[in-house]
């Protein structure tokens, strides 16, 4: 009975760590949603726990010889992403400080992605199997930087962290060690549990901004999801699972594409 005293204070406890905040400036397309992050799960946490496991994913694509295999893709890819860099200032004044890493791994997969804290990896398969223009590559690359942008990845751990709850308190009173338990949650999140359609429509609209400014179309956004939802017949790629549907996310992107013309004007004017 004793032991079951503390269970309500420290649920309460963890609890009221959640924390509303806005993770970024709203842009030209708006973006104005708060979100709530715990108190459990920081900035700091996300950013390490992804270069770790940005790490342990190179280091496999490097062991079987996959990892940088084509030069001139490397170069395109590194191209793209360092125009796109300087203009995540626009939702965030620290981003383009951070510790940017961008690498091609070598796979059929048609995929990308982009860890908290700047950790790119653009798969093969995504290149080749959509024949992708670079203003269609500058969509995709803007869409994942845009997950980082507004740490999607820490508000996916934050949910799974409140699912839980139950299972942390316990672990407290029997001398579980939480930093591991988070650890997992954290590498679980970045590289496994799918994003919302919320925060894939915010991903979508955060990457033709910055396409836009980056002085990449940002129409191509419209191609290549139609590119994308071709694939597969009937059943789309897993990467798009959980994704809006083709006809919802053309639209979106295609009049956000619209608004933000002046800025992809005003960029190759430069």
């Amino acid at each position: 009975m004793k032991s079951r005293a503390w269970l309500l204070p420290l649920t309460i406890a963890t609890l009221n760590g959640c924390q509303s905040v806005q993770t970024t400036e709203g842009g030209a397309v708006g973006i104005e949603r708060k979100q709530s992050m715990s108190s459990l799960v920081s900035s700091a946490q996300m950013d390490k726990s992804a270069a770790d496991a940005y790490g342990k994913v190179l280091s496999d694509a490097r062991a079987k010889n996959q990892l940088d295999q084509d030069a001139a893709q490397v170069a395109r890819v590194r191209a793209i992403a360092n125009r796109l860099i300087p203009s995540t200032a626009a939702f965030r004044s620290d981003a383009p400080g951070w510790k940017w890493e961008v690498n091609v791994i070598t796979s059929n997969e048609v995929n990308a992605w982009c860890m908290p804290g700047g950790k790119i990896a653009v798969y093969t398969g995504l290149i080749s199997s959509l024949k992708i223009t670079d203003d269609e590559l500058a969509a995709v690359m803007g869409h994942e930087i845009g997950h980082a942008l507004r740490e999607h990845g820490r508000e996916r751990a934050s949910e799974e962290m409140t699912k839980q709850l139950g299972v942390q308190v316990l672990s407290v009173l029997i001398g579980v060690n939480l930093e591991n338990q988070l650890t997992d949650t954290i590498l679980d999140v970045t590289l496994s549990l799918p994003h919302s359609r919320t925060q894939e429509t915010e991903a979508d609209r955060i990457g033709v901004e910055l396409a836009a400014r980056s002085g990449y179309d940002p129409r191509a956004a419209v191609s290549l999801w139609q590119k994308m939802g071709k694939l597969g017949g009937s059943k789309p790629p897993e990467w798009l699972s959980t994704h809006p549907s083709d006809q919802t996310r053309t639209r979106d992107v295609g009049s956000y594409a619209e608004r933000v013309m002046p800025l992809y004007e005003a960029a190759r004017s430069r």
